[in-house]
C-alpha cells in the first residue's frame, strides 16, 4: 500500500482509505457484522491505516465496529469519524445555531468516543458545511476546546455534495487540517478551486464517492432491482439506471493496460490528483477490499487518459 501525507497533520496515511458508511447496517443493506470485521482486518492487513466513519452511520454502529477493529490492532490506524447536522438535515441550509449548536458538537463527540471505545478521535468532521459558520465564533471554540481536552486530535469538513467551492473560506482559515469531497470521472470541479487552495494551505484531501455511490462499478443496469431500503433506491431512481448504464457503457473504450476495470479506472483517475492524501470508496466485502488495495501500486493515469476523460464528466446531482 501507498502512502500520502494528510496535509499539514505532517502524518501519512494510506492511499486507499475505508468508507464505512456501508457497514453501519442501515441505508445499504445487506451488511453483516461479521463479514464487515473480516473486511477491515483484511484492509489493515494489506496496509490501510486510514478509516473514515460517521456517528449517523447507523446511528453509531460503524463507529462501534471500526473502534471493535481498532482496539483489536497494534497497527498506528487514523479514525475519522464525523458531528451530523444538529437538524439531521443533508446538505446544510439552515444557520449555524441550528445546525451547529455548541452542546451539539460537543454531546457528539463524547457520543462518538465512546462508540468507538478509544480516548482519542483522531480527525473530527463537521458532517456538512457552508462557509458562512466560519462566523459563528462558538463553533471554532468548541472544537478547539475539544482539542485542548485531548479528546480530538484534528479538526475537518466535510463538504456538502458537489460543491466544493462552498469551503474555499474553511480551507483558507487555518481552522481546519482536512476537507472531504465528491470527486470522480462525473464530478472533477473539486480540482477547479478547491485542489489549488489546499495544496497552497497544506490542507489535506480526503475523496468519498469515487464510484458514484456505485455508478461507476459497471454493473448498474436499466432492470436492476436494489433491497428494499436501500439507499441506492433514491439515488437511482425513475430514469436514472438506464442514465448510469449508457454513462459506464461510453466509459469501457478506455479500459486497456491504465486500467483494466472500471472500478480501477475510477480509483486510478483519483489517485492521479497529487492534491489528494486518500480515497475512501465504500467497503463492505474482503473482494472489494483486495481489489480496491490492489490499485495502489504507484500508477497513475496518462496526461492522454486524463484528457479523454474530461469529456465524461456529467453534471448533475443524484442526492437531490
Amino acid at each position: 500500500m501507498k502512502t500520502r501525507r494528510l496535509g499539514r497533520t505532517g502524518v501519512d496515511v494510506s492511499e486507499i482509505g475505508y468508507g464505512a458508511w456501508g457497514i453501519g447496517g442501515s441505508q445499504w443493506m445487506g451488511a453483516k457484522d461479521d463479514e464487515s470485521l473480516k473486511a477491515l482486518h483484511r484492509a489493515v492487513d494489506l496496509g490501510l491505516t486510514f478509516i473514515d466513519t460517521a456517528l449517523a452511520y447507523g446511528d453509531g454502529h460503524s463507529e462501534q465496529l471500526v473502534g471493535r477493529l481498532v482496539r483489536e490492532r497494534k497497527e498506528a490506524i487514523v479514525v475519522a469519524t464525523k458531528v451530523p447536522p444538529g437538524n439531521w438535515e443533508w446538505p446544510a441550509v439552515a444557520p449555524a445555531d441550528v445546525v451547529f449548536p455548541a452542546e451539539h458538537i460537543q454531546k457528539s463527540a463524547e457520543t462518538s468516543l465512546r462508540n468507538l471505545g478509544l480516548e482519542r478521535i483522531d480527525l473530527l468532521q463537521l458532517h456538512v458545511w457552508r462557509d458562512e459558520y466560519l462566523q459563528a465564533e462558538w463553533i471554532r471554540e468548541t472544537l478547539l476546546g475539544l482539542k485542548r481536552a485531548g479528546k480530538v486530535r484534528w479538526l475537518g469538513v466535510s463538504i456538502n455534495d458537489h460543491d466544493p467551492a462552498s469551503a474555499l473560506q474553511a480551507v483558507a482559515s487555518g481552522l481546519f487540517d482536512t476537507v472531504q469531497v465528491i470527486y470522480n470521472i462525473y464530478d472533477p470541479t473539486p480540482a477547479d478551486e478547491l485542489f489549488p487552495a489546499c495544496r497552497k494551505h497544506d490542507v489535506g484531501v480526503i475523496v468519498r464517492v469515487p464510484f458514484d455511490e456505485g455508478g461507476l462499478l459497471g454493473n448498474i443496469a436499466p432492470d436492476t432491482v436494489f433491497p428494499k431500503g436501500d439507499f441506492r433506491n433514491v439515488y437511482f431512481k425513475g430514469d436514472r439506471k438506464q442514465d448510469v448504464h449508457a454513462h459506464t457503457e461510453a466509459l469501457k473504450p478506455l479500459l486497456d493496460g491504465e486500467a483494466s476495470t472500471l472500478p480501477e479506472l475510477a480509483l486510478r483517475f483519483c489517485l492521479s490528483q497529487d492534491a489528494v492524501s486518500t480515497v475512501i470508496p465504500g467497503m463492505r466485502r474482503i473482494s472489494s477490499v483486495e481489489s480496491n488495495i490492489g490499485v495502489s501500486d504507484g500508477r497513475c493515469l496518462s496526461p492522454r487518459r486524463l484528457e479523454q476523460l474530461r469529456a465524461h464528466a456529467w453534471r448533475r446531482n443524484f442526492y437531490s
